[in-house]
């Protein structure tokens, strides 16, 4: 049983070990997560290389030695050998450094679960190492559902998120869930119109109870007209 929690790579020594397209597939999510990403092998991919000779990436082009995770957040073993990959694992423990040894879940602190991005929203799946091929499956189904809209809705109650904040009121959890009309707000942002997507998710929010006994529409009732009008 894993517990399921997102890192924060960014700026951060992340080391992957090994040069082949499994490593290349670790090494390009790291970059979109703004890691500072460190590869060691002995060969590279060709696509490896380009990113070493745009400067995207530090590598060492040599085989694995010891102390080579010196400073490191994150380690991935992704070589083809069996033996390189349980060092690195032993010496990642040792150093209190979390480690990934791909396709080896006995040997890991943590595994990658099959991701679906949309801007801010993320939904990852996982089989808790049991069946990659299961959970690849299960989010190339949950891909056709959550399209791009979903990553203009987060920036969305961001926004709103923030305007009640500055009025020093706060929305209870339970009244958040019920003012996010899912299909209603998905549709409207769907067809391009998001100011009234915004003025829906507002007037839900009016119409619920808030914390510290008063309603939205009480302390919030210039701040929610210029919600409608700007920045939409």
């Amino acid at each position: 049983m894993y517990y399921p929690v997102f890192l924060n790579v960014k700026g951060r020594k992340c080391v992957v070990v090994g040069g082949g397209q499994v490593a290349l597939r670790k090494v390009e999510a790291l970059l979109a997560r703004g890691a500072d990403v460190h590869v060691i092998s002995d060969d590279l991919s060709p696509e490896l290389g380009r990113m070493f000779a745009a400067g995207e990436i530090e590598v060492d082009e040599r085989r694995y030695q010891s102390g080579d995770l010196r400073g490191a957040f994150v380690v991935v073993a992704a070589t083809d050998d069996r033996k390189t990959n349980l060092q690195v694992a032993g010496e990642a423990r040792g150093a209190s450094v979390l480690v990934n040894v791909v396709d080896d879940a006995e040997h890991s602190d943590f595994i990658v679960p099959s991701v679906i991005s949309r801007g801010d929203v993320t939904v990852a799946v996982s089989t808790a190492g049991r069946s990659p091929a299961l959970a690849r499956k299960i989010r190339t189904r949950l891909e056709k559902e959550f399209g791009p809209e979903y990553a203009e809705l987060a920036v969305l109650v961001g926004e709103v998120r923030s305007e009640i904040r500055r009025t020093g009121n706060g929305v209870s959890v339970d009244d958040w869930q019920n003012a996010l009309d899912l299909d209603a707000l998905i549709d409207l942002l769907k067809n391009g119109e998001r100011e009234r997507a915004k003025s829906m998710l507002v007037e839900n929010l009016k119409n619920g109870r808030i914390i510290r006994g008063e309603s939205v529409g009480d302390r919030l009732s210039a701040e929610t007209a210029r919600l409608t009008t700007e920045d939409c």
